[in-house]
């Protein structure tokens, strides 16, 4: 099992069981808005510490990030286990490059 699976059972856990002083319980508790609200927050600083050439603190908002995906995840009943399908699925695919969409500007 892997550690992101871990995760999505732990927060899994907390949507079921409400623990006090649990930070991921306090999220639930807030609902959608607050949860999709940290998504952003973590995505931005984590593009900002990829940005500073930051290896260190990217690790960290990267974690931050998924941590906060799996949260989204669990209050929406998206497992990562559908997840995980998807991007099994994906990587089956060979030559899926997207063409780019070429513009004509003298028009």
């Amino acid at each position: 099992m892997s550690e992101l699976s871990k995760l999505f059972e732990v927060v899994s856990s907390r949507k079921e069981h409400f623990e006090e002083g649990s930070y991921t319980c306090y999220l639930f508790s807030k609902g959608e808005d607050k949860i999709c609200k940290k998504c952003g927050e973590e995505c931005a600083e984590m593009i900002i510490a990829a940005k500073n050439n930051d290896k260190e603190e990217l690790k960290n908002e990267v974690a931050d990030l998924l941590y906060h995906i799996t949260v989204l995840c669990a209050e929406k009943g998206l497992d990562f286990k559908e997840v995980e399908a998807e991007l099994e699925a994906r990587s089956a695919k060979i030559g899926n490059l997207k063409q780019m969409k070429v513009t004509d500007r003298n028009t």
